[in-house]
């Protein structure tokens, strides 16, 4: 039922990378004041739960190769909901603003003069290593790290790829398991044949699976565990930090 009382606003919420118990106290608190939850495919949907029972819930989609609405669609209902209803939770995965075109939906909602606030998540490209006990950084090992989107808006692999392989950082990359291959052969060319790597499927959610190799053997690990998106890549010597990897040394000074 539309409320003509209720003042519009709008909160671009971090759901974090799929435990919903990863979830801020400050997420949970948007969530139990939402009238409107616009929720995409990413986000787990028992965070359904912290909102009110009355309060509409719309499944949006965004998932890559599977979008259920463009974003100019979800802009538009975002707007149409806070206007009719007032406040409208926008619940995405990970971070807003780390890919999640955050900032789009932030920007259209100023055009219409109303308020946004912003809540961030937990991004998958530090949550999710961690939680496997793999540092993005680490004293001696790598001082810094890169996140990159695995597929550019044309459908390729981003030039800025070519640049993290031949860096010491850690490379972490999103939506890129398609384009592993092609990850894979910008390694070797770089000469990292031998870089400890790191895939994992569903991070932090009840179906996590995890494959550690180095990129020589990334890709058949992949194939043969049938490791399916979503998935983070890592790229880096902080995976030979992983309880796993030391159980594959030898293979690997074989193949060196």
């Amino acid at each position: 039922m539309v409320n003509q009382n209720k003042e519009s606003k709008i909160t671009l919420l971090g759901a974090g990378p799929g435990d919903p118990d990863l979830l801020t106290l400050k997420g949970v608190k948007a969530l139990q004041t939402a009238d409107v939850v616009l929720y995409d495919a990413l986000t787990n949907e028992a965070l359904l739960e912290h909102a009110p029972t009355d309060a509409i819930k719309v499944y949006v989609g965004k998932r890559s190769g599977e979008h259920s609405y463009p974003q100019e669609t979800i802009n538009k209902l975002m707007i149409d909901y806070a206007l009719n209803y007032g406040h409208v939770v926008r619940l995405k995965g990970g971070d807003p603003f780390v890919f999640g075109r955050g900032y789009e939906e932030l920007d259209y909602a100023a055009s219409y003069s109303i308020p946004v606030d912003v809540i961030p998540g937990i991004s998958s490209s530090i949550g999710v290593p961690g939680l496997q006990q793999i540092p993005v950084t680490h004293r001696g090992m790598s001082e810094s790290f890169w996140v990159i989107t695995g597929t550019t808006t044309a459908g390729g692999v981003s030039q800025d790829i070519y640049q993290a392989a031949e860096s010491n950082a850690t490379v972490l990359v999103l939506m890129g398991l398609k384009k592993l291959s092609k990850i894979v052969e910008i390694f070797k060319a770089a000469g990292r044949h031998n870089l400890p790597a790191a895939v994992v499927q569903n991070g932090s959610s009840e179906d996590e699976k995890l494959v550690v190799g180095i990129v020589e053997t990334i890709e058949s690990l992949v194939q043969q565990e049938n490791i399916k998106a979503p998935a983070l890549l890592i790229f880096g010597e902080v995976v030979s930090l992983h309880p796993s990897f030391k159980t594959l040394v030898k293979q690997y000074a074989s193949i060196a």
